[in-house]
């Protein structure tokens, strides 16, 4: 199993994912390409494909030129029928490779927040995995209108697309399943000014957050992770290939 992992900013973290991946025993080919490393030009070389989150937005092309590259490649990879995961950032390029528009500092959702399936979501083989409804972590300002002819999974009160699917498995997850309390708890130290700016109590209550929130979106994190990578497809033709960091 050939994965292509892309990280859109430092400090990203594999987190779930990379458990689940990893479980799996993926091959993983991490590419930062916000530090100059490039993306294949198209999927011939994998079978799935994750994005990342990051700072920037999903239309920032002046300062990270390669963003329509990748959205681009995203729609390629779920177009070969291969199983795509785009994650806070990662899901508001998948909804712009396939044409929806990208909404800048709509709305702001920072911490473990609720997240409702819809009927097509509780019916959906990932998201389903982690009930009706949970709490999981969320960071963003930004969020995105539906792709025309996606299926609606995922909604809150704060943000209508919480998750969608286009194709068989290529998903847009708005909220942060990967993030584990572990990562969390680094987020907390490395982002420490970011966070203080957007909510000065985070870091004091942060204890009494995690207690109430953390275990159980750890492991509904996890879950959604593990269904994820079922939906992958091995080709048998691929040769082998050894993990890097480009």
């Amino acid at each position: 199993m050939r994965v292509l992992v892309v990280e859109n900013m430092p400090h990203s973290k594999l987190g779930q994912v990379g458990v689940a991946l990893t479980e799996a025993g993926a091959q993983i080919d991490l590419r930062r390409p916000y530090d100059g490393a490039a993306l294949p030009d198209d999927a011939a070389d994998f079978d799935a494909l994750v994005v990342f989150g990051g700072e920037q937005s999903a239309v920032d092309d002046e300062l990270h030129p390669y963003l329509p590259s990748l959205a681009r490649l995203m729609r390629v990879f779920t177009e070969a029928d291969k199983a795509v995961l785009g994650i806070c950032l990662g899901s508001q390029l998948l909804a712009r490779g396939y044409g929806a528009e990208n909404l800048l500092n709509r709305t702001r959702e920072f911490g473990w927040h609720d997240v409702m399936l819809t009927a097509e979501g509780r019916a959906d083989p990932v998201l389903s995995a982690a009930g009706d409804a949970f709490k999981i972590f969320e960071w963003h300002s930004d969020t995105f209108t539906l792709p025309q002819g996606a299926v609606h999974l995922a909604a809150n009160p704060a943000v209508a697309n919480q998750a969608f699917r286009v194709g068989r498995a290529g998903y847009g997850m708005q909220f942060h399943f990967e993030a584990s309390t572990d990562v969390v708890v680094e987020w907390n130290d490395i982002f420490r000014h970011q966070i203080v700016a957007r909510d000065a109590q985070w870091l004091e209550d942060y204890q009494l957050h995690a207690a109430a929130d953390g275990p159980q979106a750890d492991a509904d994190g996890l879950a959604l992770a593990r269904a994820w990578v079922k939906q992958i497809r091995v080709e048998a033709s691929h040769a082998p290939l050894q993990a890097r960091v480009g």
